[in-house]
């Protein structure tokens, strides 16, 4: 069974996450450790199992990238391990220039506008692989799912790139 299964969703990248989340809290009080506590050994052990698989499917179905790559493996896309290269040439001149802007932030007269601009181009070239990705999910053919899958990629990058200027924010923002 996979998980949309096993939360009674539709095999589809775009989900009601408060149903997910109302779903969720029913399987887990249903499998709850307490439920089982005059049962056997092996029924304990069960219900755990039971419970650790809820709170894995509950994990990847909540997060819309996790989402994306279970659904892509449930479909059969192979995922290129995040090592592999890119064949998208301009795809890899964007990533200099982007690393490019974080490094300059270092050493802007204004790091908060600094800050604030590589944010704003962060979130917009994010938001417009996100919606490729989801039209290309929605569409569920071989050839749409590996450019989904070639978009998540890309958004993993851009996820790290995140996490690179926070850090980078705190860090010239705690000096």
């Amino acid at each position: 069974m996979n998980y949309f299964e096993l939360f009674g969703l539709d095999t589809s990248f775009n989900l009601d996450t408060r149903n997910l989340s109302e779903t969720y809290q029913k399987l887990q009080k249903a499998v709850h450790p307490d439920r089982f506590a005059h049962a056997s050994s092996q029924e304990q052990l069960i219900a755990v199992q039971k419970s650790a698989m809820i709170n894995d499917a509950n994990q990847t179905l909540k997060k819309p990238l996790k989402r994306a790559e279970y659904l892509l493996e449930i479909r059969n896309t192979v995922m290129p391990n995040e090592q592999a290269s890119f064949s998208d040439n301009s795809f890899l001149m964007r990533q200099m220039e982007l690393r490019e802007m974080l490094e300059e932030v270092k050493y802007a007269d204004d790091v908060y506008t600094a800050i604030f601009e590589a944010t704003q181009i962060l979130d917009q070239e994010y938001e417009l692989l996100f919606s490729s990705m989801q039209i290309q999910l929605g569409e569920n053919t071989q050839e749409s799912n590996l450019s989904a899958c070639d978009n998540l990629r890309k958004l993993k990058f851009y996820e790290k790139l995140h996490i690179e200027l926070d850090r980078l924010e705190e860090q010239l923002l705690d000096d």
